[in-house]
């Protein structure tokens, strides 16, 4: 059963409901030690000077920020202490804004909220005026010493609390010259017509069981073999070089025919947004007699 990793209350107005907070996601990643190979030892870190190279204890070590210039203003810890957000164990809802109006790019970690067992009516009522209204709270509280910008939008009738990144933390795509470049681009109505097509033929509504970590899932297995005694060594994959010069219509052109052609062969497959089921021609010749 999960653990509960914040407590305290969502506040709007003079409403105020007590809430927990729970991991949304659990990340699966695989992790390995570093090994000396001489004796399958652990590999072990030391914090050295870069002066002379001596170990240097704990207590000597304090935070340092680098300058433009290269040099250093130590910042102690009792100082950054004085500076930590102010402890409270609300998150406040400052205001309500349309869903569509916060780009996905803003969203960091995910946490499900769960009323206290004492106040699961306002927090129904809150969850279904926001689904209704299709709002999301935006709101700031405080984590383990640290202020979070959040959003706060329902989700299969619970509440779901998304950190979020600031304005300044995100990178502006026009420093990018490759992406600038794309604004002087032009393409013809039949490239877009193409395009458009090929999209409808690739078009299902989403289902996040159909797609799994394909990489992780070999690893494990590469480990479990390996576990059991296998010594095969897997060769790494041939690395085919791709011409980047492409005839772009003929490229949208295949690419439409072998989507119709997948769908043709799956037996659940169906007509793609845009397209009409091709009728079978014992039917056709009943409905033209």
């Amino acid at each position: 059963m999960p653990r509960a990793i914040w407590s305290g209350s969502i506040s709007f107005g003079l409403v105020n409901i007590p809430i927990k907070l729970y991991a949304a996601v659990s990340r699966k990643n695989v992790s390995f030690n570093q090994l000396d190979s001489r004796t399958g030892a652990r590999i072990k870190y030391k914090k050295v000077s870069a002066a002379d190279g001596e170990e240097v204890p704990g207590e000597a070590i304090v935070k340092g920020y680098e300058l433009s210039s290269g040099a250093y203003v130590t910042v102690g810890d009792d100082e950054l202490a004085a500076l930590d957000p102010e402890a409270s164990r609300t998150i406040d809802i400052e205001e309500f804004v349309d869903l569509v109006d916060i780009d996905p790019l803003f969203y960091d970690s995910a946490y499900y909220v769960a009323p206290d067992k004492a106040t699961t009516k306002p927090y129904a009522l809150l969850t279904q005026a926001m689904e209704e209204s299709g709002k999301v709270g935006v709101a700031r509280f405080v984590m383990r010493s640290k202020q979070y910008l959040c959003a706060i939008r329902p989700k299969d009738g619970a509440l779901v609390l998304s950190t979020m990144v600031y304005a300044d933390e995100v990178n502006d795509p026009a420093e990018i010259p490759e992406i600038a470049d794309v604004e002087d681009v032009k393409v013809t109505k039949k490239e877009l017509d193409m395009a458009r097509q090929l999209i409808a033929s690739l078009s299902e509504d989403f289902d996040a069981d159909r797609f799994e970590d394909t990489y992780r899932n070999q690893v494990l297995e590469l480990i479990e073999r390996k576990a059991a005694g296998d010594t095969e060594i897997v060769a790494p994959p041939e690395v085919i070089s791709e011409d980047k010069v492409v005839d772009l219509m003929a490229a949208l052109e295949a690419s439409v025919k072998e989507a119709k052609s997948a769908r043709k062969r799956h037996p659940a497959g169906a007509p793609a947004a845009g397209e009409e089921q091709a009728e079978p021609a014992k039917k056709r010749a009943r409905k033209s007699a």
